[in-house]
């Protein structure tokens, strides 16, 4: 049943959100991957990290979910054999970082999804691994899930172009230490989504792990080191903040996520960068991170550093003066949905002006109208589009339960937006 969003006055709102998807997969996998008990408080629980949790443990770990956090206990990087498939649902984190975890184990592993899932790209993971020593070849042979991967990660030198997603260097970056011959990998192209190697960077940093690097072009990990056991905090999700902060600009109110800060790792705190250049107000202080609407209008900007947001961000432009111009998001046509398309189309049922580009979009704000959203099983979608729906009367989210995979509380939290009306 679609969910109906109820329009708003001026919000004004403190939230303490849940841990940072990216954060918590990245964190299980280094505990995994460690010799001893990790506790990981604040992390994400919700399908994706689920899925990660899931399959480390078919390969070994202990994971166990606790009210005080998430206790795992490592493999030293050592897998157990599984007999069954590895089932990671609609996860393309958890596909990407599970198939190369996969290598540093015993005998054969088949990892599978979704439909949607095995639609997604994964061929130059695939060569890289075959460079490291490793087996790991497509089921079907078109590069795209089920992948089957043998052990025998021995290391070396490995190229990537890093056009379609960066998981495939964060992937190689977490198995590079337990490569007996080290790892060196060179990206030949433009890297997409950098923030998130840095992110993966400070994890493996946090959890013992040294490297090298230059840029975004060398990587270098020496072999034959040892994940350390943490205990390890998880801040806020900076892709789930990006929702009330876009309320905020929309509403002309004030919205504060209390555990963020501006130099968070995580690329997609650059939002609120974003929103300041439309006309918001962003304060920083102890009390957390704070966005203030204004009026609003249209910019040009390049989104490759936080492309989950580019949804979040056209929302918020269909309500602009002016015209807003989105690039550098080329590879959103490989996500859950093909996200460029989904937002043109949706937008368009409201009334709005949009067109799609080679790498982006081309948005004319004005006075969106109510509609019924598809959400195309795409969490983003339906969470930017109930945004939407806070000016627009008659707004409806259809599907409004597929913000489980990265946010399941994301309907509980939206409806605290209004405690104060």
């Amino acid at each position: 049943m679609p969910q109906k969003i109820k329009p708003t006055d001026k919000i004004q709102a403190t939230l303490t959100l849940p841990g940072s998807k990216s954060y918590t997969h990245r964190a299980l996998v280094a505990a995994a991957l460690a010799a001893g008990e990790s506790l990981l408080t604040n992390a994400l629980d919700a399908e994706d990290t689920r899925y990660t949790a899931q399959a480390l443990a078919q390969m070994g770990a202990g994971i166990d979910w606790r009210q005080e956090g998430v206790r795992v206990q490592g493999t030293g990087g050592r897998w157990q054999p599984v007999t069954g498939p590895i089932y990671l649902g609609n996860s393309g984190t958890s596909m990407r970082f599970l198939t190369a975890l996969a290598a540093l184990g015993q005998g054969e592993y088949r990892l599978t999804g979704s439909p949607r899932l095995c639609e997604r790209p994964q061929s130059e993971l695939l060569a890289a691994l075959a460079q490291l020593g490793a087996t790991a070849v497509s089921e079907r042979g078109d590069g795209c899930p089920p992948v089957l991967v043998q052990g025998g990660l021995q290391g070396g030198k490995a190229r990537l172009s890093g056009s379609i997603s960066s998981q495939y260097l964060s992937a190689l970056l977490f198995i590079a230490p337990l490569a007996p011959q080290g790892v060196e990998i060179e990206i030949t192209g433009d890297l997409v989504s950098r923030p998130y190697v840095d992110l993966t960077l400070d994890v493996l940093g946090d959890f013992g792990i040294s490297y090298y690097r230059e840029s975004y072009r060398y990587f270098q990990v020496p072999g034959g080191q040892c994940y350390l056991p943490q205990d390890y905090a998880i801040e806020a999700d900076a892709s789930s903040a990006s929702y009330f902060w876009a309320a905020a600009a929309l509403t002309r109110g004030r919205v504060t996520i209390t555990n963020l800060t501006p130099d968070s790792c995580q690329g997609d705190v650059g939002f609120v960068k974003v929103l300041e250049r439309l006309g918001c107000r962003v304060d920083s202080g102890a009390e957390g991170l704070t966005v203030a609407g204004g009026p609003l209008k249209g910019l040009a900007v390049d989104m490759a550093a936080m492309p989950d947001l580019v949804p979040t961000l056209a929302v918020v432009a269909a309500f602009a003066e002016g015209e807003t111009v989105i690039t550098g998001a080329a590879h959103l046509r490989h996500k859950e949905s093909d996200r460029l398309a989904a937002v043109a189309a949706e937008l368009g049922k409201m009334g709005i002006k949009v067109r799609e580009t080679a790498d982006g979009l081309v948005i004319t704000g004005g006075q969106p109208q109510g509609a019924e959203i598809d959400t195309y099983q795409d969490h983003r979608i339906a969470m930017s589009f109930a945004v939407a729906g806070l000016r627009a009367p008659g707004t409806a989210i259809r599907d409004p339960d597929c913000v489980a995979k990265s946010f399941p509380e994301f309907w509980d939290f939206f409806a605290k937006l209004r405690e104060d009306d």
